[in-house]
């Protein structure tokens, strides 16, 4: 959502920013893959299914995050 100065209000930045590191997951669980890390592999995958729950609103941010 832009705001009437015309910058993204902090939510779209905050779900930007999930989407940028999700995207980025995806791709380090390829080389992971490539490499045969399987313990690398599930874990990048946690991390890439919590930061689509993030990004989609299904789950909060840290309690403690900005404190």
């Amino acid at each position: 959502m832009v705001s009437e100065r015309g910058d993204f209000s902090s939510n779209d930045q905050s779900r930007a920013k999930i989407a940028y590191i999700r995207q980025m997951l995806g791709e380090l669980h390829r080389v992971a893959h490539e490499e045969g890390a399987d313990m690398l592999c599930y874990l990048i995958e946690m991390a890439y299914v919590e930061a689509g729950d993030l990004q989609q609103g299904r789950r909060r941010l840290s309690i403690h995050h900005g404190q």
